[in-house]
């Protein structure tokens, strides 16, 4: 079972005096204060909020109000558009509300965090898999639940090695185009019940029964309207909004996995694992530092479409602080790192990211205890 219990907890090094994170926290505190700057949003965020919002909403209206059925290269195109929306709400808004970097009202990052409801997600399920397994689990075997894919991808050299692995690094491409449609049906069910039974729900103040309750209204609202609307006002056969809907869930699927598996599974990846007494060797810092990796930096287009996200190692130390400001702080992160003798691993280019998660996949699929180069 990949999700957290009690006993599985474990306990990173202390951090010491005048450590690493204690250095490049008070820096990057320095550099808001110095230029008398909100580490959260801005009026460019501002902007990017209404143009990533626009990207899924606008396709969706041309689609159910019937004007996008004069042409069915148009009427598919705006679903991949809005595929593509997906994408930049999740990244861009919805990512940092969740996190409480959008804005300091706890209120509004409440509110756009549940973008993720009307995309068919559940932002409750999200916090916990990725605010508190992932952020500090990172890259860990059984509690990081980023890097758990089932039997079907081994994303870890902690993870047992089956025959079919060894062909994981072609296969695993379209896997990920499945993956956000397995969320919006069947995953947050699943998620529910596992971590109601490892008692995550109860720390986040709710039961099994009012969430499941919960999520099925809001996967009755979405599926109503993304689905019954349209077959109801769209003007085509059914078919094709059902073919709409898948194309948009793949072209979503694909790109976030492209966006958030080149930051941690690569060989670079530290995937250091704790001892026999649940004991890690690293403070927490350090291990995020060894088991993330940043890419495309001088990307800009990138940087603004995914939500600063190729700037992994920054959100990890600093995931309160809008990504707006990641291309700032991050020479402020490198600089500490390099001082404390830390690796400060970047890819150039998108497109190399990609490759060195293609390799990865390779290396893991085909050797049990695979020798890494970690930076």
């Amino acid at each position: 079972m990949s999700v957290t219990t009690q006993k599985q907890i474990v306990k990173f090094a202390p951090k010491g005096d005048n450590s690493f994170y204690d250095v490049v926290k008070s820096r990057v505190n320095d550099y808001f204060k110095t230029n008398n700057i909100s580490p959260y949003h801005n009026s460019a965020m501002v902007v990017k909020t209404i143009a990533m919002i626009s990207m899924y909403f606008v396709p969706y209206i041309f689609i159910v109000t019937g004007l996008a059925s004069v042409n069915m290269v148009l009427f598919y195109g705006l679903w991949l558009l809005m595929g593509l929306g997906i994408v930049g709400i999740g990244c861009s808004i919805m990512h940092d509300s969740n996190h409480e970097a959008y804005t300091e009202s706890k209120s509004m990052n409440n509110f756009l965090g549940s973008l993720l409801n009307i995309l068919g997600g559940y932002a409750l399920n999200w916090k916990i898999q990725h605010n508190i397994l992932h952020h500090t689990y990172t890259n860990i075997q059984g509690l990081d639940e980023d890097i758990d894919s089932g039997i079907i991808i081994r994303m870890t050299p902690d993870k047992p090695l089956l025959r079919l692995h060894k062909f994981q690094h072609i296969y695993a491409w379209f896997m990920y185009c499945l993956m956000n449609l397995f969320w919006v049906t069947f995953k947050d069910y699943r998620l529910l019940f596992r971590y109601s039974k490892n008692g995550l729900l109860r720390k986040q103040n709710t039961t099994l029964a009012k969430s499941v309750l919960e999520l099925s209204l809001l996967k009755v609202v979405y599926i109503g309207y993304i689905i019954v609307l349209p077959i109801m006002f769209a003007h085509v056969p059914w078919y094709h909004i059902v073919g709409g809907f898948v194309a948009m869930h793949v072209v979503a699927g694909f790109s976030l996995a492209c966006v958030f598996q080149p930051a941690h599974v690569v060989e670079t990846s530290d995937f250091s694992s704790p001892s026999d007494d649940r004991k890690m060797e690293n403070n927490w810092a350090v291990h995020q530092i060894k088991n993330t990796a940043d890419f495309a930096q001088d990307n800009k287009l990138v940087s603004w479409f995914i939500g600063g996200l190729n700037f992994q190692i920054e959100h990890h130390l600093f995931p309160q602080i809008c990504h707006i400001h990641y291309p700032k702080i991050a020479k402020i992160v490198q600089q500490s790192a390099e001082e404390f003798g830390l690796p400060y691993q970047v890819n150039p280019t998108f497109i190399g990211a990609i490759v060195a998660h293609g390799k990865m996949l390779k290396i893991l699929g085909q050797n049990e205890k695979p020798i890494l180069n970690p930076a």
